[in-house]
C-alpha cells in the first residue's frame, strides 16, 4: 500500500499528529512517514511518551518503525496485522498513560478479540487528559458509537514522579454496528461537584482549595477530597464535575510549586464556566478526541464550545487517511461538528 506523508509542523504542531497518524496507519494498513515531529513544541522531536506510543503501535499491529529515538523529528512506520491480546506498556517517566491509550484504543476496537492494556506512567499530568476525564467523560462518550471499554486505576502517578498504572479492558466493536456518536443537545438541570487530589502534601492545601471552591461563582455541591497515598511523588489537582443528562464533563487544574491555590481554583472554575455558559454539549478537550471514532463509525456529530487547534489539526490528519470530511457550523455560542463521508 502507498505511504502517507505527514508534516508534523502543520496546525498545532504537537504530539497528537503523531498519535493520530499511528492509529490510522494501523487501521488502514497504510505506512506513514512523518517529518518535523512536534516542531511546534519547546523541545521538538520524540520524547519518552511519544516513543512509547510508537512502540505500542508496533506491538499491537506487529509493525516496524525507523526513527523511534529520543529527539528524533522523523519517523517511518509500517504496520502489520493487528491482533488483540494482553499488552503491557511502561513509559518509564511521568509521560501520560492516557496518550498511549489514545494511540492504541481505536485500533483495538477493530481487533479480532478482546484486549487488556496495562500502561505505566503518569495518570494525572497537566498536559494530558487525567484518568478521571478518561473514565467519566471520554469512555462514556465513545460508548455511544459502540466502542466499549472499561478502565481501572491501579496506582496514582502524578507529574513529575510518574509511576502510576492504568488498565484498559477493550471489547471489539460489533461489525456492521450502526451506533453513532450524537452529542448535540446541551445538558439540562446541571449538578456541579468537586474533587481534590493531594499526594505527599499538607492537608491544609486541600482544605484551602475546598474553601475557595465553595466561595466560587459556581454552585459547587459535594466536594470529595482524596489523598493519593500510593503516589511515588507529590501532586495536587482540583477537578470540577459538571453532570447532567447522564453525561459528565470533568475539568481539571493542577497545583505546582509556586502556584497559589487561588490560581489553581480560578483556572478550573473558569474552564467550567466557559463550558456551562456556552450551551454546548461537550467541552473542547473531548471534542478533538471524538473525531477518529466518528470517522471509524462513518457518521456522528456534536456541539462544542471552542474550535481548538488540536481539533482542527486532527481533522486534517484524519482526512489524509480516510475518505471523510468534517462540516463546521457556528450556532450562537457553539460550534457543531459533523462527519461527512465522501
Amino acid at each position: 500500500m502507498e505511504t502517507v506523508f505527514i508534516d508534523g509542523s502543520e496546525g498545532e504542531g504537537g504530539g497528537q499528529i503523531l498519535r493520530t497518524s499511528l492509529t490510522l496507519s494501523c487501521i488502514t494498513g497504510r505506512g506513514v512517514h512523518i517529518e518535523n515531529i512536534r516542531s511546534g513544541r519547546p523541545k521538538p522531536g520524540l520524547a519518552k511518551q511519544h516513543i512509547s506510543c510508537v512502540q505500542a503501535a508496533c506491538r499491537i499491529s506487529n509493525g516496524q518503525c525507523k526513527g523511534a529515538e529520543q529527539g528524533s523529528k522523523t519517523l517511518d512506520f509500517q504496520p502489520g496485522k493487528v491482533a488483540g491480546g494482553d499488552f503491557n506498556f511502561d513509559i518509564g517517566s511521568a509521560g501520560a498513560a492516557s496518550l498511549v491509550m489514545q494511540t492504541v484504543l481505536p485500533v483495538l476496537f477493530l481487533a479480532d478479540k478482546p484486549s487488556a492494556v496495562t500502561i505505566a506512567g503518569g495518570t494525572h499530568n497537566p498536559l494530558a487528559p487525567p484518568f478521571d476525564f478518561v473514565r467519566e467523560t471520554f469512555l462514556p462518550a465513545i460508548s455511544m458509537g459502540g466502542f466499549l471499554c472499561d478502565c481501572e486505576l491501579l496506582k496514582y502517578g502524578f507529574y513529575p514522579a510518574g509511576g502510576g498504572k492504568i488498565i484498559f479492558k477493550v471489547r471489539p466493536r460489533q461489525k456492521n454496528s450502526n451506533q453513532i456518536i450524537n452529542l448535540c443537545e446541551p445538558c439540562r438541570q446541571l449538578q456541579i461537584s468537586g474533587r481534590i487530589y493531594t499526594a505527599k502534601l499538607s492537608a491544609n492545601i486541600a482544605r484551602r482549595q475546598e474553601q475557595l471552591l465553595r466561595k466560587s461563582r459556581l454552585a459547587v455541591g459535594d466536594i470529595e477530597s482524596i489523598e493519593a497515598k500510593d503516589s511515588d511523588g507529590p501532586g495536587n489537582c482540583v477537578m470540577i464535575r459538571v453532570c447532567g443528562g447522564g453525561r459528565v464533563s470533568v475539568f481539571t487544574a493542577f497545583g505546582m510549586r509556586g502556584k497559589p491555590s487561588e490560581e489553581v481554583v480560578g483556572e478550573v472554575v473558569s474552564l467550567a464556566e466557559d463550558f456551562i455558559s456556552s450551551g454546548a454539549a461537550i467541552d473542547s478537550f473531548l471534542a478533538d478526541q471524538l473525531l477518529v471514532y466518528m470517522a471509524i463509525a462513518g457518521d456522528g456529530c456534536y456541539t462544542t464550545n471552542k474550535l481548538s487547534a488540536h481539533l482542527v489539526t486532527n481533522m486534517g490528519v484524519i482526512k489524509k487517511f480516510l475518505p471523510v470530511n468534517f462540516r463546521i457550523e457556528q450556532q450562537g455560542g457553539v460550534h457543531k461538528i459533523s462527519l461527512c463521508p465522501l
